[in-house]
């Protein structure tokens, strides 16, 4: 039974993810944990570590289209204060939850003006190409119930996004 990364194997990675100046976005030492060939993770980084083998390290390179979308201008809005709730503590960064026509949207609060504030409904790595350093932890069969739910279960197993 060979180890390699193919759907329906967990799979363990440490990462450490850079945008292309080469800044730090995001890493973790502790092994994200995420069912293969499930869209658990973003497409373009599920895409390239399938057959990877337990230990190997991969660099790995990530277009906004098979990330997280690219940039549209038409998801930030100036919203007066006024219309925000009156009891938000306004700070860069919060999320605001708003329903509209194609569903819950979320918006992250980016800018505060003296009346008003811009709200950017784009995910915070829309448009950024991912530059992923990744190291395989572990890679295991995936349990019964785990390919039935389409995600891991046990400890870390209840993901962020």
């Amino acid at each position: 039974m060979s180890n390699t990364i193919s759907k329906g194997k967990v799979v363990g990675f440490s990462y450490h993810l850079k945008n292309s100046q080469g800044a730090t976005l995001d890493q973790s030492d502790e092994p994200l944990m995420y069912l293969h060939g499930e869209g658990n993770i973003i497409p373009g980084l599920e895409k390239e570590l399938e057959g990877l083998k337990g230990g190997d390290s991969k660099q790995v390179t990530v277009s906004p289209e098979d990330g997280y979308g690219t940039y549209d201008e038409a998801l930030v809005f100036q919203v007066p204060k006024a219309e925000l709730p009156p009891e938000a503590d306004l700070e860069i960064g919060m999320e605001f939850q708003t329903d509209t026509a194609d569903g819950r949207m979320v918006l992250y609060l980016q800018e505060i003006r003296e009346t008003d504030v811009i709200l950017n409904g784009n995910h915070p790595l829309a448009g950024e190409t991912l530059h992923f350093d990744v190291t395989i932890k572990e890679i295991r069969e995936a349990t019964k119930e785990e390919k039935e739910h389409g995600h891991v279960h046990g400890p870390g197993g209840h993901h962020h996004h």
